[in-house]
């Protein structure tokens, strides 16, 4: 057994060689990360542009100047502006290349065609020059990047249609159990209604992955080997909730054995997860998740959504953390690592009632685990705990 900084370790130096490549349009891009960096195509922006609303000029000697016309953004009409000339202007309208500088209309007065500025102006005001954001032919992104919605907006307006990003890997779900039971049938004594597959797949796409396959297999050693080999045939990671324990009926372990599958680690020192399994065969890597819904979900947010992160390229791996005053005190007997579900409000943190590992009600209403390490055992109310900030959607 090992602790849950050991685990994580495994996790983050484990090297991948999941390097697949698309291309995909801009407009689809968005949390996907490049794997060519992008070069401008153009000068951007492609003209001289007017930043703001006012009057575009020659300067002259003279307050006074004669409007010539007007230039709005789109348009392309050209003007020749002698000194004591001007055209009134619009954000975002190309200024012409005659005139040197823009005055914003709250400082200049007009009548009919001429207007009286309040002050002599200066060169190249409010004027954006033509490249002044990105010259072409330089570098804008860089291989690596994360894609948010300002790098698509900004990429899109280099008139790019595609970009090259790194695949998503191919994933996996794979639930155990005779109890387990689908809903909408009528339940049986002695059955639950299955929810993992679902937490699971919901965690998945909430990161921008949808699994390709969903499956759920009895408590039968041939029917776990045979859906696990299709799985690590077809996919980049395999995702199993349950039947990984050491029971008569956990089947999963001794499948993956018969498999051939390469243990890294298997038993954390944590409490929810302690029967987590880390393993590999080949290029396709599989956790598998104790059975349990909340020890599910807790090990998906812990260990695998940086595994995920490392298969998509993500630079920052693991859920943020940080350290929060906690609201009150908290006393543990548990000598382990300790995931608890928990509320962050006004700057503290509460630890939710309904900790069992088997309990979702309480992490329905969580945005926070606190960490606990194995070592902890009573905090004071203020005291800094660890942190691990959940995903909202």
């Amino acid at each position: 057994m090992i602790s849950v900084e050991e685990a994580l370790e495994f996790i983050k130096s484990e090297k991948v060689s999941f390097f697949n490549t698309e291309s995909v349009e801009v407009n689809k891009a968005l949390d996907r990360v490049l794997s060519s960096p992008i070069k401008a195509p153009m000068d951007l922006p492609p003209f001289r542009q007017s930043s703001m609303d006012g009057y575009a000029l020659n300067i002259s000697d003279d307050l006074i100047y004669e409007v010539l016309g007007e230039i709005k953004a789109g348009d392309n009409e050209k003007y020749n502006l002698l000194p004591g000339t001007c055209v009134r202007i619009f954000t975002g309208a190309a200024v012409p290349d005659s005139a040197n500088t823009v005055v914003i209309q709250e400082k200049v007065k007009r009548n009919e065609n001429f207007i009286m500025l309040e002050n002599f102006p200066l060169e190249n005001q409010n004027i954006r020059e033509k490249g002044s954001q990105i010259k072409n032919g330089r570098l804008t992104l860089k291989k690596g990047d994360k894609l948010n919605p300002a790098g698509l907006g900004f990429i899109q307006s280099l008139g790019i249609q595609n970009i090259k990003v790194y695949q998503k890997p191919v994933v996996t779900v794979i639930v155990t159990g005779n109890e387990l039971i689908s809903p909408g049938n009528i339940l049986p004594k002695g059955k639950i209604y299955e929810s993992n597959s679902l937490i699971l797949s919901a965690g998945l796409e909430q990161n921008g992955i949808k699994p390709q396959l969903v499956a759920e297999i009895p408590d039968n050693l041939d029917a776990t080997e045979k859906v696990l080999k299709k799985a690590f045939d077809n996919s980049d990671l395999v995702l199993i909730s349950g039947g990984i324990s050491v029971g008569d009926y956990d089947f999963v372990g001794k499948a993956l054995k018969n498999l051939k599958v390469q243990e890294i680690f298997y038993k954390v020192f944590q409490r929810p997860g302690k029967p987590l399994y880390f393993g590999k065969k080949e290029k396709t890597y599989c956790f598998g998740l104790p059975g349990n819904p909340a020890s599910t979900l807790s090990c998906f947010y812990v260990y695998v959504i940086p595994f995920i992160n490392k298969l998509c390229h993500n630079s920052n791996i693991e859920l943020f953390r940080n350290f929060v005053p906690i609201s009150h005190s908290y006393t543990s007997n548990k000598k382990l690592g300790l995931f608890l579900k928990a509320f962050i409000n006004d700057k503290k943190v509460t630890i939710l009632d309904y900790q069992n590992s088997s309990t979702l009600v309480s992490f329905a209403k969580a945005n926070a685990l606190v960490y606990l390490p194995k070592n902890s055992r009573s905090i004071q109310k203020n005291d800094l705990v660890e942190v691990i900030h959940l995903p909202l959607f």
